[in-house]
C-alpha cells in the first residue's frame, strides 16, 4: 500500500517545510524561502491549500488521475484531498508559491458565506487552471498582499484583512476560469457533443430500467470530469445546469411516448427510468405546467 502523509493543521505543514508559523490558520509560502530539500510523498491535508508552480515538476497523483504540471499551473486542494506523488527516490526543492488556509478560519466570515461558489476546490487535476504571465502577476500579488499582512502582530483586524484578501485572490480565480472556459470552447463544444450521444445512448439502452435516472455524477464519470467541472462547463456553454439538461432531455422523451395511446403513465415513467410514477408526473408538471394525462388529452 502506498504512503500517505496526513498533514491536519497550517502548523503542520508549516513544521514540514521547516518554516515559520505566523498564525495558526493561515500560511502564503514563498517557495523560494524553503531551503529543504525533500523526498515525494502523496499528503492528505486538513485544510483548503492553493499551489501555484512555477517550474514544469512532472507526473503527480491527484483526485482520480495523474497529470503533468506545467509551470503557471494553479491547483486547488480542498480538505480532505490527497495530492502528491509516491516517492521515486527523487530529491527536489520546491519552487512556486502556496496558500493554507483552515476552514477554522471562515466561520462568521463573508468568506465562509461564499466557499461553497469556488466550485474549483472540487475539480479533478486535468482541470487545473492554467494563467497567462499577466494572470500570474496578479495571483502573485496577491500571495504576497497575504504574506505582508501575516507579518504584522496579529490584532482584531487580521482576521477580516486577511479573509477579504483570500476572496480577492478567490474572485480573480473565478475570473481566469471563466476566460478558461471561452479559450477552450472547441474543446468544450467536444464535451457537450460527447454528452449528448452519452445522454441519446443511456436512453436507447435498457440503464433506464436496470439503473434508474442518469445522474450528473455518472456522465461526469464517463467524460473523465469532476461532477463541479461539468456542472460549471454545461452551465457557461448552455446556461443550463447539467442536471436541467438532463431534466429536459427526459420530458422531450416522456412527451413522445405520450403520443402513443397503447402506454400508461406508469408504463412510461418506469421505462425513463422513475421508481415511483408520481416523482415523473410531479416532474412532469414542473416542467411543463400540465400533467402526463393532461398533456396527453391536449395533444
Amino acid at each position: 500500500m502506498k504512503n500517505i502523509l496526513n498533514i491536519d493543521t497550517v502548523h503542520d505543514y508549516n513544521t514540514f517545510l521547516g518554516i515559520e508559523t505566523w498564525h495558526p490558520l493561515i500560511s502564503s509560502i514563498d517557495f523560494s524561502d524553503v531551503k529543504k530539500e525533500f523526498r515525494h510523498i502523496r499528503k492528505r491535508y486538513g485544510f483548503y491549500f492553493i499551489f501555484l508552480k512555477d517550474v514544469k515538476c512532472g507526473d503527480l497523483i491527484y483526485g482520480r488521475h495523474s497529470y503533468d504540471y506545467q509551470e503557471g499551473t494553479l491547483v486547488f486542494i480542498a480538505p480532505g484531498q490527497v495530492a502528491g506523488k509516491d516517492d521515486t527516490g527523487e530529491v527536489f526543492q520546491m519552487k512556486g508559491w502556496g496558500l493554507c488556509f483552515h476552514p477554522d478560519l471562515l466561520p462568521g466570515t463573508p468568506l465562509g458565506q461564499k466557499m461553497k461558489d469556488y466550485t474549483f476546490f472540487s475539480y479533478e487535476s486535468n482541470e487545473s487552471l492554467h494563467m497567462s504571465e499577466r494572470e500570474r502577476q496578479i495571483i502573485v500579488k496577491c500571495f504576497q498582499e497575504i504574506r505582508e499582512e501575516l507579518i504584522h502582530s496579529i490584532d482584531k483586524h487580521t482576521k477580516s484583512i486577511i479573509t477579504a484578501n483570500i476572496e480577492v485572490f478567490l474572485n480573480h480565480c473565478l475570473r481566469f476560469y471563466d476566460r478558461q472556459f471561452i479559450t477552450r470552447e472547441n474543446v468544450n463544444k467536444d464535451i457537450l457533443t460527447r454528452f449528448e450521444q452519452k445522454l441519446n445512448a443511456y436512453f436507447e439502452s435498457d440503464k433506464p430500467q436496470t439503473a434508474g435516472l442518469p445522474s450528473v455524477q455518472y456522465f461526469a464519470d464517463q467524460l473523465c470530469l469532476s461532477p463541479n467541472y461539468f456542472g460549471d462547463l454545461m452551465k457557461k456553454e448552455t446556461g443550463k445546469s447539467a442536471q436541467d439538461y438532463i431534466q429536459l432531455k427526459i420530458i422531450d422523451m416522456a412527451k413522445d411516448r405520450l403520443y402513443n395511446p397503447h402506454k400508461s403513465v406508469k408504463e412510461i415513467a418506469y421505462e425513463l427510468g422513475f421508481k415511483y410514477p408520481h416523482h415523473f408526473s410531479r416532474l412532469f408538471k414542473n416542467r411543463v405546467g400540465m400533467t402526463p394525462n393532461e398533456y396527453r388529452m391536449l395533444n
